[in-house]
């Protein structure tokens, strides 16, 4: 692992918070997840524009331009094909619930990423539906990627542990949102599908490109709802994320979804037409 912190790279073990930071004591901090080819990371502005949007929202100390500084120099120091980095933003020591620092914080940490192969993108992801719901205590800020992530981690965790890709979530009328670490897409008649962003939907940065590079192939898009009797009758259906890029879903709950090519044609757009530094 790679850390930096606040900008200076220090070993893994010795890299540490105190104990009256924010991000610890109230899990009040922000972070975006990258992904970087050989040292180039993808979307940077892209990630860069959302988290300085929530930390102006939040009133979150950010220095955009250090920032983007400290993640060019760390993808410089990456030794691995590709690699995923974690930028985490905190609101820096407090007293009680008054902040302290007019700085905040940052941590930087890169570890080598093994993408789905291609045999794995053949076979598509399992997902079951989530035993939770998805909730936000600020949804009136969807666009926020806070730390405080306990529902979607533990859809996560219960996926994993049942052997399954994904946990998807949906609301008690049916209506499905999105997965815990992914937003969805279907295709039914011709058309592109996603659940709009919004309270309970992340305005995700692969999402963002999905619907550009739908746009440029041709295929008509629409946010909308879209229920689980839609999901599962679709003509296909995939998951994105800055991670796995897409991947098709292969079944939910044990039901088998009917495969296309639009997965694998817009992901090679979009690989095609990745931004990097």
């Amino acid at each position: 692992m790679i850390v930096s912190l606040d900008g200076a790279f220090v070993p893994p073990e010795q890299a540490c918070l105190p104990v009256g930071d924010s991000a610890l004591l109230f899990g009040d901090s922000l972070f975006e997840t990258l992904k970087a080819h050989d040292r180039r990371i993808h979307f940077i502005e892209e990630h860069l524009d959302r988290l300085t949007l929530s930390a102006q929202l939040l009133e979150f100390p950010a220095d955009r331009d250090r920032l983007h500084q400290a993640l060019l120099e760390t993808a410089q120091r990456l030794p691995w094909p590709v690699s995923r980095l974690r930028l985490t933003l905190t609101r820096g020591d407090m007293a009680g619930f008054e902040p302290c620092s007019e700085t905040g914080r940052f941590v930087i940490t890169a570890v080598p990423y093994r993408e789905p192969g291609a045999a794995e993108r053949q076979t598509g992801a399992a997902c079951l539906w989530a035993p939770n719901q998805r909730v936000n205590p600020l949804s009136h800020l969807p666009q926020m990627k806070r730390g405080n992530y306990a529902d979607c981690l533990y859809a996560a965790q219960y996926a994993r542990r049942l052997g399954a890709h994904e946990a998807l979530f949906r609301t008690p009328a049916g209506e499905v949102l999105e997965g815990a670490t992914t937003n969805l897409f279907i295709v039914r008649e011709g058309r592109l599908l996603t659940p709009p962003a919004g309270d309970l939907v992340l305005a995700g940065i692969l999402r963002r490109q999905v619907l550009l590079a739908a746009a440029t192939l041709g295929l008509p898009a629409m946010e909308t709802a879209f229920t689980d009797a839609d999901l599962l009758t679709a003509d296909e259906a995939f998951l994105s994320n800055a991670l796995i890029d897409l991947l098709p879903v292969a079944t939910v709950a044990g039901q088998v979804l009917q495969r296309g090519p639009w997965a694998e044609r817009l992901a090679r757009h979009i690989r095609q037409n990745a931004k990097a530094p």
